[in-house]
C-alpha cells in the first residue's frame, strides 16, 4: 500500500504541475495519460476504471475526443488546465470518490457526486416568460451559508460545484466564493453578457471557474427571447473567454420552436469555432408559475437531438452532454443525492434544478441531515425508475406517476407558487401523453444498446 501511494502521488504531481506546462502532445502519449490516471487511484472504483478505460479505447480509435484533450492542452492557459486537472479530475472524481465512500462507510449512505446551487435568482436581463426581475438582493444566499454548504460538500468528498440563477455575475461576492474555495471546480451557468474582457481576465486568474452560456440558437431567436443585442454580447464574451485561455461552454434548452435550428450543423460549427470546450443540453419541462405544454419539445423532436448529438459526437472535438437522452451513460435519474442534488436561494433542498418540491430548508439542517430525508430515500429506492429503459430516466416528463407518489408519501411542499401545477389537471394528463410516446419512440433504441448501459451501483 505504501509503494502504491506513492506511485499515485508521483502520477499526481506529473498530471498537475508537468501536464499544463505542455501545448503539444502525440495520440501515443495521450494514450499513455490514461494509464497515469489509472495510478492516481489507490483504492479502485470500477465505475471510474471502466470509464478509463472506455476513453482509451476511443483515444486508439483516434475518435474526436482525443482531439479535444489536444484543444485542452494546447488552447488553454497554464492555470485553467492546472485548476482543470487539479480540481475537477483529481479532487472531484479521484480523490472524492475515495472520501466519498469513507463517508458512506460512516453515515450508512453514499453522497451525491455533485452540487448545483442557485445562490442568487437576480438577473440583468428581462427574458421572455421569466420572472427574475421580481427577486432583489434580499432573496440571495448569503456568503456565510454558501461556505458551510461548500464545506459540508466537501467533507462527503463533492469538490465539482454547479452554480446557476438568475444571472450568477451579478452576484459579484460570488467571487471571493470561487477563490476561497479554490480546491472546487464551479461550473457557472450564466447568460453571458457580463463576461466583459475584464471578468474573463478574472476568471482566466481564478482558474476553476468554467462559464457555460446560455443561447437559444441564433441572432434572432436568441434576441427575440433574451432582448436585442444579447446574442453579440454572448458572441464577445466567448471571443474574450477563448482570448484568455479559460474553459467554457454553451447551454441550450430544446423547445418546440428551436429545434430545427439548435440541431444544424451550422449551429454546433459556430460553437466550436467560438472555442467552446463544452455544450449542455436541456428539454423544456412545463415547471414554474405558469407551465406551458405548448413549449416543450415533442417527443420526435427529443429523438431527433438524441440522433444529432450521436452524429456530432463522431465529428467535432467538443464534450456533448444531454441530461435526458444520456440517461444510459449515468444510470438513469440521479437526483435526490444519488449523484447530485439542488439548493435553491430560499435554501430549499429539491431533488434536481427542475423538481421543485422539497420537505427540507439548508438554513434549518445540515446538507447530511437534507439528504437523509424521506423524500430522497423515497426517491433513491425506486432509482433508476425505469430499469426497461434508461432513455427515459426523468421523474417529470418520462416517469411522472414517480413525483406524484413521492411527493404524496413524502409530504414535500411545493418550493414556489404554481409548482404543484405538475401534479394534476391538465399538466398532468400532457405529461402522461408525452411519457407513452418517448417510451414508445425509444423502447427499440434501448434495446440495441442496453448492453453497453452504465451499470451504476445503487
Amino acid at each position: 500500500m505504501f509503494f502504491a501511494k506513492i506511485k499515485s502521488k508521483i502520477a499526481e504531481l506529473f498530471l498537475v504541475n508537468t501536464l499544463p506546462l505542455l501545448r503539444y502532445i502525440s495520440n501515443r502519449q495521450i494514450i499513455f495519460l490514461t494509464y497515469i490516471a489509472e495510478k492516481i487511484l489507490i483504492k479502485q472504483d470500477p465505475i471510474v476504471n471502466k470509464a478509463i478505460k472506455q476513453i482509451r479505447e476511443y483515444f486508439r480509435e483516434d475518435h474526436p475526443s482525443i482531439e479535444l484533450v489536444r484543444r485542452i492542452l494546447k488552447d488553454l492557459s497554464p492555470q485553467c488546465k492546472r485548476k482543470l486537472l487539479k480540481n475537477f479530475f483529481v479532487n472531484a472524481i479521484f480523490k472524492g470518490v475515495t472520501k466519498s465512500k469513507e463517508y458512506a462507510q460512516r453515515y450508512g449512505f453514499n453522497p451525491p457526486w455533485f452540487l448545483v446551487l442557485s445562490p442568487t435568482m437576480r438577473c440583468n436581463l428581462n427574458c421572455v416568460g421569466c420572472s427574475t426581475r421580481r427577486y432583489t438582493k434580499d432573496d440571495d444566499l448569503s456568503i456565510s451559508l454558501i461556505d458551510r454548504i461548500l464545506n459540508e460538500a466537501k467533507e462527503m468528498g463533492i469538490y465539482f460545484i454547479v452554480t446557476q440563477g438568475g444571472e450568477m455575475f451579478v452576484y459579484e461576492e460570488m467571487l471571493e466564493v470561487y477563490k476561497k474555495h479554490s480546491d472546487v471546480y464551479f461550473q457557472v451557468y450564466t447568460n453571458g453578457t457580463l463576461i466583459d474582457k475584464k471578468m474573463a481576465s478574472t476568471l482566466a486568474k481564478l482558474g476553476n471557474v468554467a462559464p457555460m452560456i446560455s443561447l437559444e440558437g441564433f441572432q434572432e431567436t436568441t434576441d427575440r427571447r433574451r432582448g436585442k443585442g444579447v446574442f453579440k454580447k454572448v458572441m464577445q464574451a466567448m471571443d474574450n473567454l477563448r482570448e484568455e485561455g479559460c474553459f467554457f461552454g454553451a447551454s441550450v434548452t430544446q423547445t418546440r420552436n428551436n429545434t430545427e435550428e439548435i440541431l444544424s450543423d451550422e449551429f454546433f460549427n459556430l460553437l466550436y469555432k467560438k472555442g467552446c470546450f463544452v455544450i449542455w443540453f436541456f428539454q423544456f419541462l412545463p415547471i414554474g408559475k405558469d407551465p406551458d405544454l405548448d413549449l416543450m419539445a415533442t417527443p420526435q423532436q427529443r429523438h431527433q437531438l438524441y440522433l444529432k448529438i450521436q452524429d456530432i459526437r463522431a465529428r467535432l472535438p467538443i464534450f456533448i452532454g444531454d441530461f435526458w437522452n444520456d440517461g444510459p451513460f449515468v444510470g438513469g435519474c440521479i437526483a435526490a443525492g444519488r449523484r447530485y442534488v439542488h439548493i435553491n436561494n430560499k435554501g430549499d433542498v429539491e431533488p434536481c434544478a427542475f423538481v421543485h418540491f422539497a420537505l427540507d430548508n439548508i438554513k434549518e439542517k445540515s446538507l447530511r441531515e437534507a439528504l437523509n430525508s424521506v423524500f430522497f430515500k423515497f426517491l433513491r429506492q425506486l432509482q433508476p425508475f425505469n430499469q426497461g429503459n434508461l432513455l427515459v430516466p426523468c421523474m417529470i416528463i418520462d416517469q411522472p406517476e414517480v413525483l406524484r407518489q413521492a411527493v404524496k408519501e413524502s409530504g414535500a411542499h411545493p418550493t414556489h407558487e404554481g409548482a404543484e401545477l405538475i401534479l394534476d389537471g391538465k399538466i398532468s394528463l400532457g405529461l402522461d401523453e408525452y411519457a407513452r410516446e418517448i417510451q414508445r419512440i425509444t423502447l427499440p433504441i434501448w434495446e440495441k444498446i442496453k448492453d453497453k448501459a452504465v451499470k451504476w451501483p445503487t
